[in-house]
């Protein structure tokens, strides 16, 4: 057993000097807070989701993917994000994808015969893995 005697009504510090006239108002409009930047991180590590709509598409087409497949889109996203992209066409192989980034939801999917002659519209980057 240790001898140390806590008084718990004291406050507990790490020793270090903090400027007491220092608060939240006093940071630049540039700082996060710890909340935001822990919300933006586990939100970047959420995996991706399927619309419905995509759901649909990729049964009535016979798409499946495989858990490599889904690192992969994951991968994308994180590199769409990293370039501020809205919305994206994916290109895996001859699979398309489009995906909305911040919300890392699968909009539409469509196979490489269904991808002939399409015009894709409403994205504003691409990302071919």
């Amino acid at each position: 057993m240790n001898n140390y005697k806590v008084d718990l009504r004291k406050p507990i510090t790490t020793g270090k000097v903090v400027n007491p006239h220092l608060n939240s108002t006093s940071r630049s409009k540039n700082d996060k807070s710890f909340d935001a930047i822990l919300k933006q991180t586990l939100k970047d590590q959420e995996p991706i989701k399927f619309s419905k709509h995509a759901q649909e598409r990729m049964h009535t087409r016979g798409i499946k993917l495989s858990e490599r497949d889904i690192k992969k889109i994951n991968m994308a996203v994180d590199l769409a994000r990293e370039r501020a992209i809205e919305d994206s066409l994916v290109i895996l192989g001859d699979l398309a994808l489009i995906i909305n980034v911040p919300s890392r939801t699968v909009i539409t999917a469509m196979d490489g015969q269904n991808m002939k002659q399409n015009v894709f519209t409403n994205i504003d980057g691409a990302v071919i893995v």
